[in-house]
Order: structure tokens, then C-alpha cells, then sequence
């Protein structure tokens, strides 16, 4: 599917619901295929990515019956009967793999995990070293490092360290599997955490379904053994990076942007996007279940810190060519271990489209050019996808080639931008 955006020459004015939280259903879902009882999830995100863990977890054995208002789950107390040796295929769900590798340890078989060429690209080393080091037997079934990897053996618990340079995912699975070790798990954080917002997703998610985790100065994270989650009627937030390319077309283009569904206290780090935009120059202001931007004056380049915002990265970078003056992105090296290496697309974005673009290891800076249109292939990547929207509607005469990847996370995106007036559904 190709895409095809021209410049918006007049105001915007969107108003759109966000849809749900991608980071939050595939935690849910687990949380709720461990648990005592049952659990209907509510709106749940229905995207490619989160349907892959509700397959994996229909692989492992849990019961799950799709209904009308959502997904009722039968919990399973943490114990998987997968009925033998299993092979899940979890393509591009770096999400899905990582939070499963730690969940399929509680399997009474050998559980493989596998996916597409990129995710046999992504590292997961950190992570298998610490499921053996509290009694799995993990190994590689590739390159050492990188799945597919087979996972058996037990949860015993005790003392672990991990580094959570790479991914704070690896943290988030080692925790959502604590409450079923053997005996109490204690996970210790060795060096500083990228995308620390997420793990709050995840100590959030944990204590909705009955475990609380005093983390201990950021840096220890305590789970006791012995109680599982428990089965309850959840309903799914919306998620601030889908809302994020809306504001930022507003911020583009000029004139409003409206985004309901977003809760307010939401510890989701991309809510923060928001306050980089107010800083550009836009008025942003909190409604009872969302927020509203306004941008009716120039936009002026920023210096921030992104590493609590890693998915909206991409969304700043499509606002950045149509600011003043340079704008400096910091704290993304994690970046390259995503979809795709995501600094490198944005460079080779922007800089084709006209904006002087300078990368270094952990930060970019964006400088306005001569702008124009031209093709984006992003690679599969939903977000190079997403956010080259932004791009297109300030440009004009942007075509974006298979532009289906927005299936991964938003597979109604190309839709709601039909509907708010802002793509004609041409390609």
C-alpha cells in the first residue's frame, strides 16, 4: 500500500480518540493468563502486535475467548501446559519476545521463540543470561545473543542482575514472571535504565492485578514468590504515542488538535511529549479525558532529553524541520535496537528531504532546510510510517510505500486521518 500526502495549506482542526495502549494490553493480557481467575480485558489494543502474544499465549495453553466488549481470559495460576514442545513465531514483536522469554520459563515443555529476519537482529543476551542465572536453561538456537532461542527449565528466583541499557523490556519481563518462582526474586539494575517510564507501565499494570513492588532507589526491585496475580475486569487506557502524531500534525501545520481517551495521570512516558511541544511554542492544555493543542505561533527548535520518550522520538524529529533555529534530541542510542535502527531512518528522512541532520551516538540535531517531498520506505517500521504523516502533510508530494506497516500498533491510522479530513485516500 502506498500513501500519498499533499501539503496542508489551512489550519487543522482534528479531533480523534485515542486508540488503546499497546504497551499496557500485551502486559495485561500476560498478567491476566497468569493469574487466579479470570480477567476481561476491555478494549484491549487489537493490532498485530498484541495479537501475536494473545496467539503465543493460546500456544502455552491459557483458555481465551474473544467477546463483544473484549477478551475474557481463563487464568491459569501460572502454570503452562502447552501440550509439548512449542515453536511460537512472534515475526517483528520485539515486545512479544521479550516479555514471553521469561513467561515461557513457567511451561511444563521446551517453548521456542522465533521471528522474522530483524527481530534475529535484535539482542536479547542480557536477558537469557539472567533467566539462567535463576534456573533456566536458555539457549541459542542461531547467533549467540539474538534469538531464536529455546527456553526450558525452572523459576527458581533469587539474585539477579541485569543491565538495562538495551531495553527496560527485559526488566519488565523478568518481573511480570517473579510472582511464580520458587522462591522470593530480587532484580538489581546494573547501570542506568533507558525508557524508565515503561517499567512504571509495568509496576502500574502489576499493581492493578494485585502485586505491589516497592522498588527500592530505582535501582532494586523486590517481588515475592507465592502470590499470583489476581483475575479482575480491566479496561485499557489509551496510548500517548498513537496520540502523538495528531499533535504533532497541529503543531505542523497549524491550528488544533483535540485527543480524547488519554488519561491524564498516566504514567506513560510519551504523555510527556506534550510539554516538548508547549516548549516549541504550542499551547497545550488538559481536558476531563484528554488534552488540546494549539499552535497559532511560529515554532521555535528545542534541546531535550528523550530517553523516558523513546516512541515519540520519531514524531519530534517530523516536527523539527518546521521550527526555528536547530533542535537536539538526547538520550536515544537504545534506539538502533528497534523495528529498525530508527536514528539512521530519521537521518535518512529528513536529510533526503532537505533538513541538515547530524547523528552521534546518542543524540541527533535537526536544522530546517529547503524542504521537499519525496518517498519514505520505512522498512516496516510503524512509527517511520506514523510519523512521515507528519512529514507529508508540512511538505507535501510525500509517498509513503507500505504504508500497511501501520498494522504493527494503529491498524485504523490511515483511516482516522481520512476521517479527520487530512488524507484524501489517494496513492
Amino acid at each position: 500500500m502506498i500513501v500519498r500526502l499533499e501539503k496542508r495549506n489551512t489550519p487543522v482542526d482534528v479531533r480523534v480518540r485515542a486508540p488503546p495502549s499497546k504497551s499496557y494490553t500485551h502486559r495485561a493480557l500476560i498478567a491476566a493468563a497468569l493469574a487466579e481467575g479470570d480477567s476481561m480485558i476491555i478494549e484491549p489494543l487489537v493490532a498485530e502486535d498484541t495479537l501475536l502474544t494473545l496467539s503465543a499465549l493460546r500456544q502455552l495453553g491459557v483458555t481465551i475467548e474473544e467477546r463483544e466488549n473484549g477478551i475474557l481470559i481463563h487464568g491459569t495460576g501460572g502454570v503452562l501446559c502447552p501440550g509439548g514442545r512449542v515453536t511460537i513465531d512472534l515475526k517483528n514483536s520485539g515486545t512479544s519476545m521479550r516479555l514471553l522469554a521469561s513467561v515461557a520459563l513457567l511451561a511444563d515443555q521446551p517453548v521456542v521463540l522465533t521471528g522474522s529476519e530483524r527481530m534475529c537482529e535484535r539482542p536479547i543476551g542480557d536477558l537469557v543470561s539472567a533467566l539462567n542465572a535463576i534456573g533456566g536453561h536458555v539457549r541459542y538456537l542461531g547467533r549467540e545473543g539474538y534469538p531464536p532461542i529455546e527456553v526450558s527449565g525452572e523459576l527458581i528466583g533469587g539474585d539477579v542482575e541485569i543491565s538495562p541499557e538495551i531495553s527496560s523490556q527485559f526488566i519488565t519481563s523478568l518481573l511480570m514472571a517473579a510472582p511464580y518462582a520458587e522462591d522470593d526474586l530480587i532484580i538489581s539494575l546494573r547501570g542506568q535504565s533507558v525508557s524508565a517510564s515503561y517499567l512504571d507501565i509495568t509496576l502500574d499494570l502489576m499493581a492493578s492485578f494485585g502485586i505491589s513492588v516497592n522498588v527500592d532507589a530505582g535501582k532494586t526491585f523486590p517481588v515475592a514468590c507465592g502470590k499470583p496475580f489476581a483475575g479482575r475486569r480491566y479496561a485499557v487506557e489509551g496510548d500517548y504515542s498513537s496520540a502523538s502524531y495528531f499533535f504533532a500534525i497541529a503543531a505542523v501545520c497549524g491550528g488544533e488538535a483535540t485527543v480524547t481517551n488519554l488519561k491524564p495521570t498516566s504514567p506513560q512516558g510519551d504523555r510527556q511529549f506534550l510539554s516538548l511541544l508547549g516548549d516549541m511554542g504550542c499551547t497545550v492544555s488538559s481536558l476531563e479525558n484528554g488534552y488540546r493543542l494549539i499552535r497559532d505561533s511560529p515554532l521555535r527548535g528545542i534541546t531535550c532529553d528523550m530517553s523516558g520518550m523513546p516512541d515519540t522520538v520519531q514524531t519530534l524529529a517530523a516536527v523539527a524541520p518546521f521550527a526555528s533555529g536547530t533542535t537536539v534530541i538526547r538520550g536515544i542510542a537504545h534506539l538502533r535496537h528497534k523495528e529498525s535502527d530508527r536514528i539512521t531512518a530519521i537521518e535518512q528522512v529528513l536529510s533526503g528531504f532537505g533538513a541538515d541532520v547530524v547523528t552521534s551516538g546518542d543524540s541527533l540535531s535537526i536544522t530546517p532546510g529547503e524542504l521537499h517531498g519525496g518517498i519514505i520506505n520505512p522498512a516496516h517500521d510503524h512509527r517511520t510510517a506514523m510519523s512521515g504523516a507528519v512529514l507529508g502533510l508540512g511538505i507535501g508530494g510525500v509517498s509513503i510505500h507500505n504504508a500497511e506497516c501501520v498494522s504493527k500498533s494503529y491498524p485504523e491510522f490511515w483511516d482516522v486521518l481520512k476521517g479527520a479530513g487530512l488524507w484524501n485516500g489517494m496513492s
